[in-house]
């Protein structure tokens, strides 16, 4: 007797952080007379995943690559970098409010913009994912997906996005706005000056923007039936 391809499913979407529920599920299976696994249901459920994923990360484009899709959203707005942050008050007291509020704007608008062109970057990552990458994540929770494919291939992506986030950071004046920011520092002996790499700042924050939101849409996947909008999707997540 084969495993039924609901029970397939059900180790997918088992939230769990290891292996170990993936064996017992594997255990008490196999207790069941003739039942065997089949690589075809497997990989079916895989490359619903890889699915989910695309889907998700169109649809996290789509949100965040318009005005405001980061700078409206708090739960991945652009901050100050860290060390201007230390200094934020002291800038705001000297009268560079109207400064930071325009460089922390620009930083989200670099982020937009360079969101818009980020699909074939993540699309094309996702493609390259193996099965084998998949059936590592079969037991993760409601992002294992999003979380796996970020731990392996953030660094790839970052290359690709870089020029991408440049681009956009030099027609949004991120870096001129920064400058004009910091400006004022000599003449506040209290404050303390220390150099920001903004590329890299602004390159990392977009990314871990883009994946918290591909994070979100992978759960509405595989929790809600609505955002299952393609056949293997409803196939594979509706059981």
């Amino acid at each position: 007797m084969k495993i039924p391809a609901s029970f397939l499913c059900l180790a997918m979407l088992t939230p769990t952080s290891g292996f170990g529920q993936f064996d017992k599920l594997r255990e008490r299976l196999t207790k069941v007379p003739g039942a065997t696994g089949t690589a075809g249901s497997n990989d079916r459920i895989v490359a619903g995943l890889k699915e989910a994923l695309q889907v998700g990360a169109g649809n996290a484009i789509s949100l965040t690559g318009r005005p405001d899709g980061f700078f409206r959203n708090q739960a991945i707005r652009i901050l100050l970098p860290e060390k201007a942050r230390t200094i934020e008050k002291g800038l705001r007291a000297a009268g560079l409010g109207q400064k930071v509020d325009d460089f922390e704007l620009s930083m989200n608008r670099a982020a937009e913009k360079a969101a818009a062109e980020a699909k074939a970057i993540f699309v094309g990552a996702i493609k390259q994912m193996t099965l084998d990458d998949g059936r590592k994540i079969l037991t993760g929770g409601n992002t294992a997906g999003t979380e796996y494919f970020k731990a392996k291939t953030s660094d790839t992506l970052k290359s690709a996005f870089r020029p991408i986030v440049a681009n956009a950071m030099a027609q949004t004046d991120v870096t001129a706005k920064y400058k004009q920011m910091m400006g004022g520092l000599p003449s506040l002996p209290f404050l303390k000056k220390d150099a920001v790499d903004i590329d890299e700042y602004v390159v990392s924050k977009s990314l871990d923007g883009l994946f918290y939101m591909l994070g979100e849409e992978e759960r509405k996947i595989r929790t809600d039936p609505a955002a299952r909008v393609t056949a293997l999707l409803k196939e594979v997540f509706g059981k």
